[in-house]
């Protein structure tokens, strides 16, 4: 019963997403090119808010816990399990005042309104996930952009999502060289609960009444051997993931 009621509503919030990215697609193009980067983050932020708000028609709810303030005058290195594209729009809601760039495929960078234009001029970078040296490049590329502007880097290191919410092993490579090339960063690990659960038909229907919360950890310091500190890292996230049990 629950999934013949999630079709239309499934249409509901897929219409309401749509529109969101038509409408702000022009939007981030006037604030870009007229009035400069702070307009463009503005205005991505304020996207992402519509786009997280659309999964209300799914009766989605939002817990946001952080155990300590994070803070904005310095890198930051957010550190997160990945269960759907949908963790995307909460991210960079809530850590907006982070300015949150992301490590993205270059599939990402082109035929999406709105989307696609943020990442090719918002500061993230686009990597072929077939190419490793043009991957590992990019990354250290947005790795020297956040330690200039002290702004954040969202890393997924699984590498792919989760479709059952289980936490994968994490592929250290790209969050060394983001440590290596932003020293001062501080990195902030990150459980996300639930995400999946969105997709549990699959792309159509959505699945409804999902808590999505995410979990922000105590930031670590980069100090000391970079392997053990992913560890560390890594142990924290996959702790904090509960959703698939």
């Amino acid at each position: 019963m629950q999934k013949l009621i999630s079709y239309p509503l499934t249409a509901l919030y897929f219409l309401f997403f749509g529109l969101s990215l038509v409408v702000f697609h022009p939007i981030q193009w006037v604030c870009y090119n007229v009035f400069g980067y702070t307009a463009h983050k503005k205005s991505v932020s304020l996207l992402n808010w519509f786009l997280m708000r659309s999964t209300h028609f799914l009766g989605t709810r939002y817990s946001f816990k952080k155990e300590t303030k994070i803070p904005t005058d310095r890198p930051i290195i957010f550190v997160a399990n990945h269960q759907s594209m949908n963790d995307i729009p909460p991210l960079i809601w809530f850590f907006r005042k982070n300015h949150p760039k992301f490590v993205s495929k270059k599939e990402l960078g082109k035929g999406i309104p709105s989307v696609s234009y943020n990442l090719r001029h918002g500061g993230s970078v686009l990597i072929d996930r077939k190419d490793a040296r043009q991957a590992l490049t990019e990354i250290a590329k947005l790795g020297k952009y956040i330690e200039k502007h002290n702004r954040s880097a969202v890393i997924f290191p699984e590498g792919t999502r989760s479709r059952t919410g289980h936490p994968k092993r994490f592929q250290p490579m790209g969050l060394k060289i983001l440590m290596k090339n932003a020293p001062s960063a501080l990195i902030v690990p990150i459980s996300i609960n639930n995400s999946w659960k969105l997709l549990k038909y699959g792309k159509y229907p959505y699945g409804l009444g999902s808590h999505f919360t995410i979990d922000v950890h105590a930031p670590v310091e980069i100090k000391g051997n970079a392997d053990d500190i992913i560890a560390q890292v890594e142990q924290t996230v996959t702790a904090g993931v509960t959703s698939f049990k």
